[in-house]
């Protein structure tokens, strides 16, 4: 079990960044990224995230890509905030190199039931037997647990031979971490009393662009659409967000 002081800190930060980037109230948060080392060059990986609104009939589960949309906020401020958490998730990878630990590849962070669970995996990514579209298929079933017939055919494939790597035990083994969810107040990037239900907001959104009077909330002047390929060069890595070619269905 991990279960160090530091790793502890930036748990806690991570808890912080997506509850103040979600905007209505929810019921759980699941959370997968991903950092790959590429010899002589920067390490590259991925990033998304869903979370299931709160309420009393069960709702689909909502893309964290999808909220400037859907809750008419500046795509720009939101890149930055969503950098900003990949970059402490970042630093928890870190943390294991620096202490000389096996570095694990991919988590996934599960918030839900007043618990915070992080599972590490340190498979080799680049020898997966899954590319990063398969990947995220297996994911979403694993943790949103969709409807197997909605799927297309592709993906029901795709879950299907998951399930007979299962079957064969051929799937690598992960440690994980579980501690109380961060339970100091923090402030979201819309207040809750003011924000409405994302079918309400969607609804919205396109009233304010069919009378041409869209306003945005947030910081900075909308550039390019929160769809296309984020490519975020800092001193020592790059951050590869692939999943924004994602469809929601």
């Amino acid at each position: 079990m991990i279960n160090l002081a530091e790793e502890k800190i930036i748990y806690s930060e991570i808890q912080k960044k997506l509850f103040y980037i979600i905007p209505e109230k929810w019921e759980s948060i699941y959370l997968y990224a991903s950092i790959m080392d590429v010899p002589n060059k920067r390490p590259v990986g991925e990033m998304y995230f869903y979370y299931f609104p709160k309420g009393i009939i069960k709702k689909k589960p909502v893309n964290g890509y999808e909220i400037p949309n859907a809750f008419n906020i500046d795509d720009e401020a939101y890149s930055l905030l969503i950098t900003q958490l990949y970059n402490t998730i970042k630093s928890l990878r870190q943390i294991f190199v620096k202490k000389k630990k096996k570095k694990w590849t991919n988590i996934t962070i599960s918030i839900e039931n007043a618990q915070f669970k992080i599972e590490y995996d340190y498979q080799d990514l680049k020898k997966s037997q899954f590319d990063s579209y398969e990947r995220h298929v297996v994911w979403r079933y694993l943790y949103l647990k969709p409807d197997l017939e909605l799927l297309s055919k592709k993906d029901k494939q795709i879950i299907q031979k998951y399930m007979e790597l299962i079957h064969l035990n051929q799937l690598p083994k992960r440690d994980v971490y579980i501690e109380g969810m961060y339970r100091q107040p923090v402030k979201n990037i819309v207040d809750f009393e003011k924000t409405l239900s994302v079918e309400e907001a969607i609804a919205q959104s396109q009233m304010q662009e069919m009378s041409n009077e869209p306003k945005k909330r947030n910081f900075l002047k909308r550039k390019r659409p929160i769809e296309d390929i984020i490519e975020i060069e800092e001193e020592d890595e790059t951050v590869m967000n692939q999943i924004l070619n994602w469809k929601k269905k």
